[in-house]
């Protein structure tokens, strides 16, 4: 039996063997940015478990772009060794390697949610963080700094370079964050976007820096590795960022050389209303891929294998993100292929415990060994 959730998928030169991703998910556990055990475990185990693609989280372009000072980060040279690493196991489990390139802008310089949330002060390390226009997020958080032409500019450098440094770690796909309420969401809705110049406005002004920032990751990244962008389709508020914009948007996109448009909601205020059921962000990765002709990823409450096969077979989008299903269950991938009754390797290490696995010859288990 064939299920389309397990079908391969080609962008430009890069061949997933399934439609299943792991969705880029904050760690909090880097120091000025460095990637640990810690990261190469956790995104290891995900790879190990059947994913065709394996996202790191955020990772932040400039030291100011982190969300909280436990980010993890590619503003250095000396961040390549440990993401190299972890792309390099990736790699070897059979599954591609994406990496997340973040700037949180106005959400910046606050506590990691182990550290009990709240603003980072500057006595404690914090930072200013940055913004299309002065409004800060909401209570508890930093006004930002406006950004002036020359920060805009840095903002663009920053995320060239780290798409640099993303090649040299040995990653397929590079992702822009333009999602949740980060720096390059916020120039696009009005909500967040007050600006009166050129990056302020009507809706090609708000998406010149989302623009801008695509095109220099483009002519940095390979042709023939794929571009991705994660937007929020929606911001769930009257007068904020909407969905008919967001297809707008996608074909600006297509046109830049992105290849991929990731398909989340929410995030630019904290009072949104947002009515999460399973699925419920799928219709907007189904519109974007219909209406601009871009390939889309669907995410969010996405937890069943028979719907996300569903998601696949109805061409709502071509790939499916899977984020707090695959904290649950790392090898999600493997349980979902066996529930649909389909074949998925497994690694090798684990084949006594595959469905169906024959051994080629019967096998004396150590008294020690694990049943």
């Amino acid at each position: 039996m064939s299920h389309p959730l397990f079908s391969p998928f080609e962008l430009r030169s890069v061949r997933f063997a399934n439609r299943i991703g792991v969705s880029p998910m904050c760690q909090y556990s880097s120091e000025d940015g460095f990637a640990n055990d810690w990261h190469l475990v956790h995104l290891g185990s995900r790879a190990q478990g059947g994913a065709g693609l394996v996202m790191t989280e955020a990772s932040a372009v400039l030291p100011e772009a982190r969300i909280s000072p436990d980010d993890l980060g590619i503003w250095k040279n000396g961040h390549i060794p440990a993401l190299e690493r972890m792309a390099r196991f990736i790699h070897a489990q059979g599954a591609r390697a994406g990496v997340q390139l973040a700037h949180a802008g106005r959400k910046a310089s606050m506590h990691s949610p182990f550290a009990g949330e709240g603003l980072v002060p500057s006595t404690a390390g914090g930072w200013q963080p940055v913004g299309p226009s002065a409004l800060a997020f909401g209570p508890g958080y930093a006004v930002p700094q406006e950004l002036d032409q020359a920060g805009i500019d840095a903002v663009v450098e920053g995320f060239r370079q780290a798409a640099r440094r993303a090649l040299a770690s040995g990653f397929d796909v590079v992702e822009i964050h333009a999602a949740h309420g980060y720096l390059l969401h916020e120039f696009l809705s009005p909500l967040a976007n007050r600006r009166t110049d050129g990056y302020g406005g009507s809706l090609t002004n708000r998406a010149r820096l989302m623009l801008e920032v695509a095109g220099a990751v483009r002519a940095e990244w390979p042709e023939h590795l794929p571009l991705f962008v994660r937007i929020s389709a929606t911001d769930w508020v009257e007068g904020g960022w909407n969905a008919d914009e967001s297809v707008e948007l996608a074909g600006l996109l297509r046109a830049t050389g992105v290849d991929l448009v990731d398909v989340s909601s929410g995030g630019q205020t904290p009072d949104a209303k947002i009515p999460a059921a399973p699925g419920f962000q799928v219709e907007f990765a189904a519109r974007i891929r219909r209406e601009a002709g871009i390939a889309s990823a669907a995410v969010g409450l996405i937890t069943d294998p028979a719907q996300a096969n569903g998601i696949i077979a109805r061409g709502e989008a071509d790939l499916v993100l899977l984020a707090r299903a695959m904290l649950r269950d790392p090898y999600w991938p493997l349980h979902a292929a066996a529930a649909l009754g389909e074949e998925i390797s497994w690694p090798r290490q684990y084949l006594r415990a595959a469905p169906h696995h024959s051994p080629a010859r019967p096998t004396v288990e150590r008294p020690d060994a694990a049943e």
